[in-house]
């Protein structure tokens, strides 16, 4: 029995695929195993691949650009499942293994989505519940030394398995954070698994996002080609599952062409881009800088985002200038959850340590941080530009290599996921992608943009020529005359030692 076999049965999958909704699936079915198609399934694969000819040879590597409700979840259930109980995988395993069919998304949540579809195609019919062994939340032992079990989007955690199939689930949505290229590294880690069993199965479907990432690179090279045995298979949500009301799909374009474009029609936005490159940010870290400790006679800067403890993240990062070249010095994340008022008192002390009494923040957290700031005499002052501007003004840093980064791999994966959004209104805006962070990123982009300014003194400080019990304790070094408009050629060429600064009462 192939797996069309298995569809048109009643006995098997047949009571859930009666409707003409799965026409297409059918022709995507025949194509992977190389069954033979009717001349309306051969039109559908000719318009979903751009290709003329069908293998005629089992592919072991597919995948699906499909528009939202599509039917993809289910569809990878009922491959699973007959790869599970109508093939015989046991020759290819060693004594006491067991070869394990492996559902992957961006967490367990997702994960399960595909394996309750497989639980419950395995209950619904008699002969496979039988093939039941035992069964936990996350995994379903059969009698044939088959697993079939969910896991998250890591390269580690996916590693060490004899691996029949691989199903990966909106990866074009996975985020890492400590990789920049979690789909990537998590399929380089599952391939070797499926290395040493003829007929395994590596299945990778998603709705299409950005232009990037292993989606896009598969698509870019192994779409519209005969004779490629990866196949590549491109289809809006209505060519997938005629039932999506036609009206709703409307309704979503006219509000955001874009958006609905890549959810709907399974295109890949073209308004979405990547901010800065992988290279160019790794060019400019530091490698094993973890933390640089505070010297006498710098003047650091440090930059909050804000937190409340339940989401996302608080950061602060301290940064100085060291001729034309920005420094960083400090990166502190406190990941959630957390109580606010801890975390400040935490950050306190780092800022003590850089002798650092004035910071500026995130502009949208509100007023809680400057209250929060305030009780331990550090001066919390809203940010002047918007998250967008101060990204912008960072990349120029980055692109001519004038700033040394730590050795963060959050840090870099936050600035590499970064996106450049030019549709959402008249200016350009620059944000993390859905579902990710960047707490971290944000912290260094303001930290290194004010302390860029350190030079350009404001005209509520004044100069201070002996030690004070109200002087600021940040130290400045000497600076040349242009930039210090408060001191005479005189004091400037006197100028011995580091001096301090206070605000003007």
């Amino acid at each position: 029995m192939n797996i069309i076999d298995a569809m048109n049965d009643d006995a098997v999958f047949g009571r859930h695929f009666r409707t003409i909704t799965w026409d297409a699936w059918r022709a995507f079915l025949a194509a992977l195993f190389a069954l033979p198609m009717t001349p309306e399934q051969l039109a559908i694969f000719q318009k979903c691949t751009n290709r003329n000819t069908p293998s005629t040879t089992p592919l072991q590597e597919a995948w699906l650009c499909i528009g939202r409700r599509g039917g993809k979840s289910f569809v990878l259930a009922v491959i699973a499942v007959f790869l599970a109980c109508f093939r015989d995988w046991r020759e290819y395993l060693g004594p006491g293994e067991r070869a394990t069919i492996m559902i992957v998304a961006a967490d367990r949540r997702q994960s399960r989505v595909i394996m309750r579809y497989c639980r419950g195609l395995l209950k619904a019919v008699p002969m496979l519940a039988r093939v039941i062994e035992s069964e936990t939340r996350e995994s379903i032992d059969l009698k044939n030394n088959i697993t079939i079990e969910v896991h998250t989007a890591s390269f580690r955690s996916t590693r060490g398995y004899s691996i029949v199939a691989a199903l990966l689930d909106e990866l074009a949505f996975w985020h890492g954070e400590e990789s920049t290229d979690p789909d990537t590294e998590v399929i380089n880690a599952i391939k070797p698994s499926m290395a040493t069993i003829p007929g395994a199965m590596l299945l990778c479907a998603s709705s299409p996002y950005a232009r990037r990432g292993a989606l896009w690179d598969a698509h870019r090279k192994h779409f519209a080609k005969d004779g490629d045995p990866v196949l590549v298979w491109q289809a809006d949500t209505r060519t997938m599952n005629g039932s999506v009301p036609q009206s709703l799909i409307d309704r979503h374009l006219a509000d955001d062409p874009a958006r609905a474009g890549a959810e709907w029609l399974a295109l890949f936005r073209t308004d979405v881009e990547g901010f800065v490159s992988r290279e160019v940010v790794e060019a400019c870290v530091t490698p094993f800088e973890r933390e640089r400790p505070p010297l006498p006679g710098i003047f650091y800067r440090a930059f909050a985002d804000p937190s409340g403890g339940s989401s996302d993240s608080f950061a602060l990062a301290v940064a100085h200038v060291d001729g034309e070249r920005v420094v960083l010095d400090a990166v502190r994340e406190i990941r959630p959850p957390f109580a606010p008022t801890v975390a400040v008192a935490e950050l306190v002390q780092l800022l003590k340590t850089y002798h650092v009494s004035s910071i500026s923040g995130d502009r949208y957290a509100g007023e809680w941080p400057v209250e929060a700031f305030a009780k331990h005499g550090v001066r919390y002052e809203a940010a002047a530009k918007p998250k967008s501007a101060l990204y912008i003004e960072f990349l120029p840093l980055l692109n001519s290599g004038r700033i040394d980064l730590l050795d963060s791999p959050r840090l870099v994966a936050q600035l590499v996921g970064l996106e450049r959004h030019t549709a959402r209104s008249s200016r350009e805006g620059i944000d993390h992608a859905v579902g990710a962070h960047d707490d971290v990123a944000n912290a260094v982009a303001g930290a290194a943009a004010i302390a860029i300014d350190k030079y350009s003194y404001r005209s509520d400080y004044q100069w201070v020529s002996g030690p004070d019990t109200d002087v600021v304790t940040d130290l400045v070094p000497p600076l040349p005359k242009r930039r210090h408009p408060n001191l005479t050629d005189e004091q400037l060429d006197r100028i011995s030692a580091p001096v301090s600064l206070r605000p003007c009462s």
